[in-house]
């Protein structure tokens, strides 16, 4: 099969399934590896600019137009704009790609289509954009007209845009304890792999691609894992120790329990959970992977109050489900939120840092931590907590954040920007129960 066919597919179900976009690619390319940097370039690629690629065809293609029609426009689209494909190439492919999936008859109509955007992009004269910030965004970078204008009404439209247009670095690597970063960092030399290293995780590396990586032996063997800095940065602000009582209660895939494992030197109690039969099933992969034994794993709804856990914890990270309206490695949630999602989603955040307080001892540390920018979902859901739970305090970040970082988790709470920090979007609160 074609790339360009398995990308179809796969950019088909995320758009029209409603799959994830990692998970669809994981089970669509499992057997074609030989395709997969393509593949994933295309379908990435293709989901970041979504929106706009839309614009074009529905000025193009006037009337109904068959869904998986529109998915060849959009993957031609794709490569004419944004991946330097030659035009002629790329009519060639794609006209090539509606035969083959038996609509051969409207070869003509996708060449058409395709050659009328190319002359126009020449000639200078493709559809305007609208003139309002909100709706532009929206074309240009797929987050909902709303959100862009909540983050232009916070940062302003000139921030707004550059964090919207932020290509991020790709997920870091570290060392698995016991092993050091001096050895992590004498196996990328040793595999030829360029990587700089982080200014946000010590110890952890950036490298240009994670190809050769995962296909070495020590990554294969748990020496070393993949892991965004945001996640690895929001379980060392829970400042834990060998010794502790620990929790992550939206724990799934398992690599923060890992990291809180790791920084605890592999002694204490971490329990872990997830609502989710399934996606604990990977917490327990993925431990396993990485040598970590002894973390109580179970299926569990945080948002549910569980009175037998009260007081039981030292330390506790509510990573918690959210919009994934952070920019950076998630292109997919843009397309699924909408304000009555958000809602929904802020309404079950809130829940779950409400019972979950309830687990934690005098003087223990909550991290609540989020991969988006949407104020009710981050800095307005730790405001409304404080003020019904004096008995917490929001705790200044400086002494778990590194130099880059200083000053900027003063009161308690810290936010990456795409544009700024080079990482998805992410926001993280530290708060304490009085002792």
């Amino acid at each position: 099969m074609t790339a360009e066919r398995k990308a179809l597919e796969i950019l088909q179900e995320i758009t029209r399934g409603g799959a994830y976009a990692n998970l669809a690619l994981k089970d669509g390319l499992a057997d074609e590896p030989a395709n997969a940097a393509r593949v994933t370039a295309l379908v990435y690629t293709a989901l970041e600019n979504l929106n706009y690629c839309d614009h074009i065809i529905d000025h193009y293609a006037k009337g109904r137009l068959h869904s998986v029609i529109r998915g060849v426009l959009r993957l031609a689209l794709t490569e004419i704009f944004f991946m330097d494909t030659p035009d002629h190439a790329a009519c060639s492919r794609y006209t090539g790609l509606t035969a083959s999936i038996g609509k051969a008859k409207l070869k003509g109509f996708v060449n058409g289509v395709l050659r009328n955007v190319i002359r126009d992009r020449d000639a200078d004269a493709l559809p305007p954009l609208p003139e309002s910030f909100p709706e532009r965004m929206e074309i240009l970078h797929g987050v909902p007209a709303f959100m862009a204008e909540e983050y232009a009404r916070r940062y302003g439209e000139s921030f707004t845009e550059e964090l919207l247009s932020a290509h991020v670095k790709g997920a870091a690597v570290r060392a698995v304890y016991p092993h050091t970063p001096e050895e992590l960092f004498a196996r990328l030399d040793g595999l030829g792999v360029p990587y700089v290293k982080s200014a946000l995780i010590e110890g952890a590396a950036l490298p240009e691609s994670l190809a050769a990586i995962t296909g070495d032996e020590f990554f294969a063997s748990g020496g070393m894992t993949v892991q965004s800095e945001g996640a690895m940065l929001a379980a060392r602000c829970l400042g834990v120790k060998p010794g502790l009582r620990v929790l992550d209660a939206c724990a799934a895939p398992g690599g923060k329990t890992a990291y809180i494992c790791d920084l605890m030197q592999r002694r204490g109690s971490v329990t872990a959970w997830d609502i989710h039969p399934h996606r604990v099933v990977l917490i327990k992969n993925t431990l396993r992977r990485l040598g970590i034994e002894g973390v109580d794993c179970s299926v569990r709804d945080a948002s549910v109050p569980a009175p037998e856990y009260e007081n039981a914890f030292d330390a506790i990270l509510l990573d918690v489900p959210c919009s994934g309206l952070g920019g950076g490695s998630k292109p997919d949630a843009r397309y699924r939120r909408t304000r009555e999602s958000i809602e929904e989603i802020s309404s079950v955040q809130r829940r779950i840092l409400e019972a979950c307080s309830g687990y934690l001892a005098p003087g223990g540390a909550l991290v609540y931590s989020t991969c988006t920018l949407s104020e009710r979902e981050n800095e307005g859901a730790v405001r409304d907590f404080l003020e019904t739970h004096t008995n917490f305090y929001a705790d200044p970040l400086a002494g778990f954040l590194p130099e880059a970082l200083r000053g900027r988790g003063d009161t308690g709470m810290l936010t990456l920007f795409p544009n700024v920090d080079g990482t998805e979007g992410f926001f993280i609160a530290r708060l304490v129960r009085k002792a």
